[in-house]
Formats: structure tokens, sequence, C-alpha cells
């Protein structure tokens, strides 16, 4: 049998915690939040089935990592959602790749250091010194392409 507890005070800011303790710790932590869209593409020099026009249910999961602000978050996964929906989503959610994305061969390779990029920018000059830390951009369920700072730094 599990037990529970029913909270009968609930913890009070400057009473029960101080402000000071919000924040436990002053290390690089990363949070991750994914989304999916379904877009359509087709590739070009290609000679399998997907040299035709066809579409995927995309997922994509980013990894951004930063310093705890002054309650002890990261960055806000309502924020990562607001960057995505605004100022990514829009060019990739039911959409013709080919033709709402720089001039690329719409590869999950070639999409992913997109998406990378889009983010990145949009984090530039965040409090917390977020960053992205990684891409994954999944294609199929069981097939994803997949970037990392380190290998975009390398280049």
């Amino acid at each position: 049998m599990y037990g529970f507890t029913i909270v009968e005070n609930l913890q009070k800011i400057d009473k029960d915690i101080k402000r000071h303790e919000l924040k436990y710790h002053q290390k690089r932590v990363m949070v991750s939040k994914e989304f999916t869209f379904d877009a359509a593409h087709h590739l070009h020099c290609y000679e399998g089935k997907c040299k035709n026009l066809h579409g995927h249910t995309y997922k994509v999961i980013f990894g951004i990592s930063g310093f705890v602000d002054d309650i002890g978050i990261v960055m806000d996964f309502g924020d990562i959602k607001t960057i995505w929906k605004e100022q990514i989503e829009i060019h990739l959610d039911h959409r013709y790749l080919n033709d709402t994305l720089p001039n690329m061969n719409t590869t999950a390779e070639n999409m992913v250091v997109w998406i990378y990029e889009k983010m990145e920018e949009a984090l530039d000059g965040h409090p917390q010194e977020c960053r992205v830390e990684f891409v994954k951009l999944y294609e199929t369920p069981t097939s994803f392409a997949e970037v990392r700072r380190e290998w975009m730094n390398d280049a």
C-alpha cells in the first residue's frame, strides 16, 4: 500500500522558505522539450522512394542548457514553446519544406542543422547563458538525425 500526505499548510515564501533558498546550486543544467509537426517534402538527386513527394510526422527534441536564475529555473518550458511556435514551427508545420526552408535538400541531416541554428539564434543573449546542446529530428519513430553543440563548434 502506498501512503500519501494531504498538505495542510502550503509552504509560504519568506515565511517557511526564504527567497535566497529558492536557488539550490550554480551548476549548468540541461532542460529538454519535444514537439511534433507534419510536413511534406521530396529529395533531389536521390533514387529511392523519397524522390517522390511524401510526408512525415516529424518529432524534434531540444536539449538546452544554462545556469539557474534566482528562483532555480534555467528556462521556462513555456518560453521554449513560444520560440518554437513563433520562430521555427511556422516554417515547418503543414508546409512543403522544399519551398519554406532555405535552398537545401530537405534531408533530416540538413533540416536538423537549420533547426539548431534557428533555436541558437533565438537564445542569443539569454540571461541564463542558455545554449543549444543538441537537437534530434525524428523523421519516423525509429529514424532520426542529431546535431550537438560540440559538433557545430568543430565545423
